[in-house]
């Protein structure tokens, strides 16, 4: 699969053949929907928490005598049946993760990558390198090429004046290789990605 590769100045500079392996393959929604759902649950604090009935601040003192009030039964006002009395299993801090095996993450990366190629929204970067950290050259750069909503993907480590200049773009995130992930390549409109990035994404995912 072959695919144009331009500079930041939008001239082309030759071609690049991509691996049909990763970003050939006709996109799955269930295998995309089961990644972004892992992707979410690991990142949920899961820090929710109420109090139980041992834990909230009343007398454990029986409020009333067991017979002869002519009202129902209780011991302490800790009782979830009381105001201010303890929650009756109420969330507690967890974990919401769960597994996916190592096999399927990276077949969901896979399909991710494949879904911005079939849609023409994946673009191939000769080097995304500046020789000073200018927000303005960067942003003008992204706008004459109609870049909106853009995810970058660099090589193994990202160009530290790139970086910089990126960092107070709206909408414009940059990831070193290891960093891609299949929540933030669908989460925006156009995929990025250097010479030196795709070379490490077929080592990773090979």
């Amino acid at each position: 699969m072959k695919a144009d590769v331009i500079t930041l100045d939008a001239k082309k500079a030759g071609s690049v053949d991509l691996p049909d392996y990763i970003f050939g393959l006709e996109p799955r929604a269930d295998i995309l929907h089961r990644m972004v759902r892992w992707q979410r649950a690991n990142a949920q604090a899961g820090t929710h928490k109420v109090k139980g009935r041992s834990e909230t601040s009343y007398s454990t003192k029986k409020i009333y005598r067991q017979k002869g009030t002519g009202g129902a039964r209780h011991g302490d006002r800790n009782a979830p049946i009381f105001r201010k009395g303890g929650i009756y299993k109420g969330p507690v801090p967890r974990s919401h993760g769960h597994e996916l095996t190592k096999k399927f993450r990276k077949l969901g990366l896979r399909h991710a990558l494949s879904s911005k190629a079939a849609t023409g929204n994946l673009i191939i970067l000769d080097t995304a390198e500046m020789k000073e950290p200018k927000t303005s050259a960067l942003a003008k750069a992204v706008k004459e090429m109609g870049w909106k909503r853009v995810l970058v993907i660099d090589g193994a480590d990202v160009n530290e004046n790139f970086a910089r200049a990126a960092a107070n773009i709206q909408d414009v995130d940059v990831l070193p290789t290891m960093g891609a992930n299949v929540y933030d390549i669908l989460r925006r409109d156009t995929l990025v990605i250097t010479k030196a990035g795709i070379e490490a994404l077929e080592a990773r995912l090979k």
